[in-house]
């Protein structure tokens, strides 16, 4: 004898179990940086046909067909991608996804996608995910600190001792006053520590002497005992100014070329004294001279000192020099349906036949995601959703349980009825 009630109260209380498993899962990972919550839905299983369907004639009207259903079955476990609430944390190599994109990483034998933004730089410089270890991708800046969307993913590695070489000076500026009351023979001098290819200092020092109302005699010299370079051209000129106290005009500089001492390529410095007839850089008006080589462009070669992350997911890092260049940018994944992607474990996905290939691209430019640096996503689980999941489950397999308790108790009267005499 059989009572469908039986296996559809069994197929129940299966169902219900694996809804319990679903939201346990999530309460579990309640506080797991990035995870998503699972939800289980159902569907019947099938449907015993005791009397099918009849149309209708023209003296009887039709019938609809008489069916049993024969429980239920597992439908779907779907993962919800809602964003995670953010916390700072403080650490600027955690990071943070704001959108649908996904942090791509490598775990030594496929890409693999995550929400967990807990990284570090490990003891060779390897960014990667602090739990696993596996190593986070995205593309590498050239030596001049350019970032091309066109190159393949690689590992991040920024090592810890990386250098920024030295760069010669090009360029000096220079502004300021000199004294259009001072006498003939008055001498003012300025000056500046100018680089070499190498990185080596030259105390350039310029000498201003006046030699009639509005104009001035310069020559440059180099300093140290013996000197550490020559000035070999360009070294020496006249600066005039017009009656308004304006630049009239600036002879020499152009460039002005130190050789150092110890050898090495000539360093060829163009002056910038101003615009002519403009009043932003070297100035002539009767007050007291205070003229300075305000800035040079070189600079000597630093260590890497600390680095930095912004919105678009660009490592920048800061030099002992003072100098900043892009190193790398972490890059992201996007799926036409991330539900589709299989949990790997370690906080991590990996493409499915449902899910679509990963679209990689950038923040800030070819991916809408943003990153924010300094934090983490939590977990999406709605604690109070997932516990009234649990009561509703659990009655559902109570429910369940007591179909089998009466199913039984009939079984029992049918077997326990009189025999025939």
């Amino acid at each position: 004898m059989t009572m469908p009630a039986l296996s559809s109260a069994v197929s129940g209380l299966d169902a219900e179990q694996t809804a319990m498993d679903v939201i346990g899962n999530n309460i579990a990972n309640a506080s797991t940086t990035g995870y998503k919550a699972s939800d289980a839905s159902f569907q019947e299983a099938f449907a015993q046909m005791l009397q099918g369907a009849s149309a209708p004639t023209g003296t009887m009207g039709g019938t609809n067909p008489v069916q049993v259903g024969g429980g239920t079955q597992l439908g779907s476990i779907d993962q919800l991608f809602t964003q995670g609430t953010l916390d700072n944390t403080g650490r600027n190599t955690d990071l943070a996804i704001n959108g649908n994109s996904f942090f791509v990483a490598d775990n030594g034998q496929q890409q693999v996608y995550t929400r967990d933004g807990n990284f570090q730089f490990d003891a060779q410089g390897d960014l990667v995910m602090a739990g696993s270890g596996y190593q986070v991708q995205g593309i590498m800046a050239d030596a001049n600190g350019n970032l091309s969307a066109a190159s393949s993913l690689t590992n991040i590695t920024i090592p810890p001792n990386m250098q920024s070489p030295a760069k010669a000076t090009t360029a000096a500026v220079l502004s300021g006053n000199l004294d259009a009351g001072a006498a003939a023979g008055t001498t003012y001098e300025m000056g500046i520590t100018a680089y070499d290819s190498t990185g080596a200092p030259q105390a350039l020092q310029l000498t201003f002497t006046n030699t009639a109302p509005g104009t001035w005699t310069w020559a440059a010299t180099v300093g140290g005992t013996p000197p550490t370079a020559t000035v070999t051209s360009g070294g020496t000129g006249t600066v005039t100014f017009n009656g308004n106290g304006s630049l009239g005009s600036f002879t020499g500089g152009a460039p002005l070329v130190l050789t150092p001492a110890g050898g090495g390529a000539p360093v060829n410095i163009t002056l910038n004294p101003g615009a002519v007839n403009g009043l932003t850089g070297l100035t002539g008006f009767a007050e007291t001279s205070n003229a300075v080589v305000s800035s040079q462009n070189g600079y000597q070669a630093g260590t890497l000192s600390s680095i930095s992350i912004n919105s678009d997911g660009i490592i920048v890092g800061s030099f002992s020099n003072g100098q900043t260049q892009n190193l790398a940018q972490v890059g992201l994944a996007n799926f036409s349906n991330p539900s589709g992607l299989e949990d790997t474990s370690a906080n991590t996905f990996a493409a499915s036949a449902n899910s679509g290939q990963a679209t990689i691209g950038f923040a800030g430019s070819s991916a809408s995601s943003s990153i924010t640096a300094g934090a983490l996503e939590n977990s999406n689980v709605d604690l109070s959703t997932e516990f009234t999941h649990m009561i509703v489950t659990e009655r559902a397999y109570q429910a369940d349980a007591q179909v089998i308790a009466t199913a039984n108790q009939l079984l029992a009267t049918v077997v326990n009825l009189p025999s025939a005499q």
